[in-house]
């Protein structure tokens, strides 16, 4: 399974059809290895502890700075 980092955005598929995704923003990063669970602010404001479950999040991770706006330059001679 993907592993969040904070700032990384996550997506939870709901479990009843009809039912819409929940959008939430990773604060904190919990547990570790196969424990790994997330403090997750969540679109419509609540924040929770959440404990990710085999297929059922996706992560969108977030851009770094480092890379962001730069452009693969060609080495020089």
């Amino acid at each position: 399974m993907l592993q969040g980092r904070v700032g990384d955005r996550v997506i939870l598929e709901s479990k009843r059809t009809g039912q819409p995704a929940r959008e939430g923003e990773i604060l904190e990063v919990l547990g570790a290895g196969e424990g790994v669970h997330y403090h997750v602010r969540w679109k419509d404001g609540h924040e929770s502890t959440f404990f990710p479950s085999g297929g059922s999040i996706t992560v969108i991770h977030k851009a770094t700075k480092a890379g962001a706006g730069k452009t693969p330059t060609s080495p020089r001679r």
